[in-house]
């Protein structure tokens, strides 16, 4: 064991962490209707207990088990079993590696919210997150980051795919799960109201943004340049897609939004996210200056000509940006373009199909879309009893 890199993965665990609780949380709650803020909260708070539980007993196994499959880990190590204090990862406790991959696992369906707020069943939220990362989610880490038929010695050679910080496992997933639930759930009854506390949505940007540090410099797994330089990356692609976002918006539509300009944030760190282990400051420049503009104009393509209501625009922001971010690892020379096409692809494919089947299944079990009168009410008073705001007190 290392005690520096033990130190800097346990930081790096609770800024994860802070990005789902409560830097998701507060970013989507900014950009709903203010009946709905709650339900946003519960739908993040929910998430992260169960996919902690979760984690616990099966997917962590499935993820980075001991088992010889290519495809998944299989279940030696459920409830952490045979895990004691003692044991290894790399040169860090093994239950550290454990709990900084847990925050992974509950974040990537906690990104998924973003797609369906203001509609949807709490009972369906839960039960659909819950299959979906032991089904969809763990399999695909294992398959990259745990051994798995798409990391090196796989079907792509001695090099496979190359994804330091999850632009495959976590962003392309919750991407297209996220457009998948908003095609199948369908839209809002009420889909042109702004958001409700664009105050918000900047503190939660910036708790994320903060985060990010642990998401990226944390997935060196050491305390050393490696993570210096993931962090550093980080922080040059956010800043950047920030500013293009802001200057694209203002060239379009004459008025550079707070809302736009945090979105860009968000946009530059998951498209930097994959290639943050392999790229230096002036790539991290360029792709951050590229992404500001490329996902604004993937969320004008989902939202006005496709008309899918992908509400809070995950595929567009995250899906995107983290496939673009994949790419470019290949374009500048540190990963060969047929493995991480082709984990793209098979990766897309895969998740498409458990999502729908998934949708399909727990709305058998669950209703899938609230009805007419609580999207009216809102979420908050008509699921959960509570109002964010009393005008009266």
């Amino acid at each position: 064991m290392n005690g520096a890199d033990t130190a800097w993965i346990i930081v790096a665990t609770a800024l994860v962490l802070m990005m789902t609780l409560p830097g998701l949380a507060l970013f989507y709650g900014g950009l709903v209707r203010a009946r709905n803020v709650l339900s946003v909260f519960m739908h993040c708070y929910a998430i992260a207990c169960l996919m902690s539980v979760l984690w616990l007993v099966a997917g962590y196994s499935i993820a980075f088990g001991g088992g010889t499959s290519g495809y998944w880990g299989g279940l030696d190590k459920m409830f952490l079993s045979g895990v004691i204090t003692d044991s290894l990862s790399g040169t860090l406790p093994e239950v550290l590696f454990f709990a900084f991959q847990m925050t992974f696992a509950i974040i990537t369906p906690a990104l998924i919210v973003g797609a369906y707020v203001e509609r949807i069943g709490f009972g369906f939220v839960l039960l659909f997150s819950a299959l979906w990362m032991l089904i969809c989610y763990a399999p695909v880490v294992h398959w990259v980051w745990g051994g798995g038929f798409l990391a090196d010695g796989g079907i792509f050679g001695d090099s496979g795919v190359r994804d330091f910080a999850g632009g495959i496992v976590v962003h392309e997933t919750a991407g297209i799960a996220a457009l998948v639930i908003a095609v199948m759930l369908g839209a809002r009854k009420n889909n042109t109201t702004p958001p409700h506390a664009p105050w918000m949505v900047m503190v939660g940007a910036a708790l994320l943004w903060v985060g990010w540090f642990g998401f990226n410099g944390g997935s060196q797994l050491a305390a050393d340049g490696g993570a210096a330089m993931a962090l550093t990356v980080t922080h040059i692609s956010a800043a950047t897609a920030s500013l293009t976002w802001a200057l694209w918006e203002k060239f379009k539509y004459g008025k550079a939004s707070l809302v736009g300009l945090v979105t860009g944030t968000i946009a530059g760190l998951a498209s930097i996210t994959p290639a943050s282990g392999f790229v230096g400051p002036v790539e991290a420049l360029i792709i951050g200056a590229v992404a500001g503009v490329l996902c604004q104009e993937a969320v004008n393509l989902v939202r006005n000509a496709l008309k899918i209501d992908d509400t809070l625009d995950v595929f567009a922001v995250h899906g995107v940006g983290g496939i673009f971010g994949t790419i470019m690892i290949a374009v500048f020379g540190q990963a060969g373009f047929a493995a991480q096409l082709g984990s793209l692809a098979i990766v897309g494919v895969f998740t498409l199909v458990v999502t729908v089947v998934l949708v399909k299944v727990v709305s058998l079990i669950t209703p899938l879309r609230v009805d007419e009168d609580a999207e009216n009410t809102g979420l908050d008073l008509a699921h959960h009893g509570e109002r964010a705001y009393d005008i009266r007190s």
